[in-house]
């Protein structure tokens, strides 16, 4: 069992590999990626040998796997995929995957009402829904919105497990502000989810405090074990207790009171923008008044402007000043 599961993380690490297209990968990168990869998961070295990583390409190229991967060598020296879209992520699972998967949904949904699967939501239907179309081949009974060019989610295992591994990260990352990418030292602490959006949440220097990364800006991921990773104390829960979103500034938190139109008063009711919003008036043309605390934030901003006419800003005065000029500035771009 040790060995397979040896060779799974062997294929898995190749094929991150290959999916960089930003780097050329020789026979001994891949060989000490394997490498590092194994001492990750098993947290002792492995030798990798070169015929075993020969092996593990050959095995991947043919079909005994049902990957059929397009790997290719050129120039006699580097490897990559000949499909750059490529990944064996994305191969169709075998019938008896798919039998596996229905008899875990099955266990799955009588756990469903345990506080332990609480949070869980609708995981399981949308799980049960996949597995259904598959079986039978028919048309979706649910619909996600998705949005198949959304970048950085490849990274996500893979931070995934450095975060449980406590492991210091060596990012290539490029801001939206920046002109160049930049190598960032990280302590990884948390994966974060906004707006269909991922960012890796943690600490680049303490005097810094808490950032967080967008990992549609990361470019490539690496390893620096000679830095001790800072097993800071860390409630998420708590940090983002008034936020919207994900940028959490040093501000206290101020209480936001917005009038909202009666046409999409029943939408913001019955989906709140924090969790500590309340209805405070409900006037007579049926718009309503609605306050909630939270952070001042370039989020926040977004979701008001989103509203256009239908939302005004009561409250705080500096908030609605704000909004009012990026209102005023973009009405001007229509005269």
């Amino acid at each position: 069992m040790a060995l397979n599961k040896n060779a799974l993380i062997r294929y898995k690490t190749i094929d991150k590999c290959l999916q960089n297209n930003y780097r050329k990968w020789t026979l001994n990168d891949l060989i000490e990626a394997c490498s590092d990869a194994l001492y990750e998961y098993e947290g002792r070295e492995v030798n990798v040998s070169k015929r075993t990583v020969q092996l593990d390409i050959q095995l991947m190229r043919s079909d005994k796997l049902g990957y059929n991967a397009p790997i290719v060598a050129y120039d006699k020296k580097y490897y990559k995929y000949e499909d750059e879209a490529y990944s064996i992520t994305d191969i169709p699972i075998t019938e008896n995957d798919m039998n596996v998967l229905s008899e875990t949904v099955e266990m799955l949904k009588q756990f469903k009402d345990f506080s332990l699967f609480s949070e869980l939501g609708g995981i399981i239907q949308r799980l049960e829904d996949k597995v259904y179309t598959e079986k039978t081949h028919q048309s979706s009974i649910i619909h996600l919105d998705k949005n198949d060019n959304l970048k950085g989610l490849h990274w996500l295992d893979e931070l995934y497990q450095a975060i449980q591994k406590k492991v210091v990260l060596k990012l290539e990352y490029k801001s939206f502000k920046a002109k160049e990418a930049n190598i960032v030292i990280f302590h990884p602490r948390l994966l974060k989810e906004f707006n269909n959006r991922w960012f890796l949440i943690g600490m680049r220097k303490e005097k810094e405090g808490i950032v967080n990364l967008a990992l549609d800006r990361i470019i490539s991921i690496d390893y620096d074990f000679t830095i001790t990773y800072k097993d800071f104390e860390f409630n998420a829960d708590e940090f983002y207790k008034n936020v919207i979103g994900v940028t959490v500034n040093r501000e206290r938190p101020s209480v936001v009171e917005l009038w909202v139109n009666k046409y999409q008063a029943p939408y913001v009711i019955t989906k709140p923008l924090h969790h500590s919003q309340r209805t405070v008036k409900i006037n007579e043309d049926e718009s309503v008044v609605i306050t909630f605390v939270v952070k001042l934030n370039y989020e926040l901003e977004r979701i008001i402007l989103g509203f256009g006419e239908a939302i005004e800003v009561l409250k705080p005065e500096r908030l609605r000043n704000y909004i009012r000029r990026r209102l005023e500035k973009a009405s001007s771009a229509y005269k």
